[in-house]
């Protein structure tokens, strides 16, 4: 498997996914905006969602679906990987020297689910009765959960040049970028054709970027949005990483307002074939400024790139780099549908093919306007996955396309 992704559009042929489990009833009214959510879903609903949605693309398109807690079962094997992922949780409660206790108490499958649903002082005193918890409560987090681990589109991304591996904005994300990168790096179907851009070799703490900021424009350029959970000075490294490899020639830096119903890139605009695009008008006034990075000079270990502010719009970099392009606005432009739709990421469809899209049900003009543009649109029930203010491309992370 190639590992690097020439398009947002190709025919897919293999996605990443997460069934949303037990981490999501680990939400309650008074923690979840701790846990970075705005309401509390109702677990058994999400699933049959989630469920629908990984099927239709299973019999829309026969492409493989990975589901992440059956790669992180393979990877946690290895003793060593499982001990670190272990004490790297423990981290926040202070706790680690608990790592090799939690180890010999649980199974593999215990364990993985430990690291995305987390673990409670009293759930572990059931099989360690003697715990020292310290100053923790019995209902505190020894683990803290992952809920927003089913969008999958945040902890990494694929590029033509390579992988970006997130490093998440908010603490309590920082794991889920954990989980994918032991994934990929350890897997035996993936291992061998990581190409990684972003950390670079020997950063330590390096600045946030998060996948659903990062939009291939072309094989040639891609597209990163400088949002609320993603840095300039990410962006300014992956660019040197993506434009040292050489297969990427342009990396655009896109200067998003912080705003909560466009918190990335991708809520702001999807690509939805060789010429059309997806938008949410709003989102697209408010970009004021666009950057872009362009390879200097290769000096032996050295890679200098320049860096150019457009005086253009972001509309116009897109028509640049999208020949005789289209734009479609969510729900036909109209005002009002148009905001409403976007509360639940209405310009957020994952493309499965040219003019192949699944979208929300309940986005239904935005799905009228699509279809009247000629795209096929393929609906999945949304009451509760649209919770967690996230579309269906965010729920899903391409790993193979068609090339174009």
């Amino acid at each position: 498997m190639n590992l690097r992704i020439n398009s947002e559009y190709g025919t897919l042929r293999a996605v990443l996914m997460h069934r949303p489990g037990k981490e999501i009833d680990r939400l309650t009214p008074y923690n979840k905006e701790f846990l970075l959510f705005e309401d509390v879903p109702y677990l058994e609903a999400l699933q049959q969602e989630h469920d629908a949605f990984s099927n239709l693309i299973k019999s829309a398109t026969g492409a493989t679906v990975f589901q992440l807690r059956e790669l992180l079962i393979r990877v946690l094997y290895d003793q060593e990987l499982l001990l670190k992922l272990i004490s790297d949780s423990l981290k926040r409660s202070g706790l680690i020297h608990l790592a090799e206790e939690i180890f010999e108490r649980y199974s593999t499958a215990e364990c993985a689910g430990i690291l995305t649903a987390g673990l409670k002082v009293h759930e572990f005193r059931r099989k360690y009765p003697n715990l020292d918890a310290g100053e923790l409560l019995e209902y505190a987090f020894l683990i803290s959960p992952c809920p927003n681990l089913y969008f999958q589109r945040d902890p990494m991304a694929l590029t033509p040049g390579g992988i970006i591996f997130s490093s998440m904005k908010m603490e309590g994300r920082q794991r889920e970028a954990d989980l994918l990168r032991t994934i990929f790096e350890n897997h035996p179907e993936f291992k061998d054709h990581v190409k990684p851009i972003y950390p670079s070799v020997g950063m330590t703490n390096p600045p946030s970027i998060e996948g659903g900021d990062v939009i291939v424009l072309s094989h040639e350029a891609v597209a990163i949005g400088n949002s609320e959970r993603t840095d300039e000075k990410a962006i300014y490294h992956a660019a040197k990483g993506l434009l040292a490899e050489g297969t990427v020639k342009r990396v655009y830096e896109v200067h998003l307002p912080s705003r909560r119903n466009y918190m990335h890139l991708d809520t702001v605009f999807t690509i939805l074939d060789e010429n059309l695009v997806l938008t949410y008008p709003d989102a697209m006034n408010a970009v004021l400024k666009t950057s872009c990075y362009t390879l200097k000079e290769v000096d032996g270990d050295k890679v200098h790139i320049r860096r150019e502010v457009l005086k253009e719009s972001l509309l116009t970099v897109l028509d640049r780099e999208i020949p005789h392009l289209e734009v479609l606005a969510t729900a036909d432009g109209n005002p009002d549908y148009s905001m409403r739709e976007q509360w639940f990421d209405g310009a957020n469809v994952f493309a499965i093919g040219p003019r192949r899209v699944i979208s929300y049900n309940r986005n239904i003009h935005t799905n009228r306007a699509l279809r009247n543009m000629g795209v096929e649109v393929l609906e999945i029930p949304s009451s509760e996955l649209s919770r967690g203010l996230g579309g269906p491309r965010c729920m899903t992370m391409p790993i193979s396309r068609a090339r174009v």
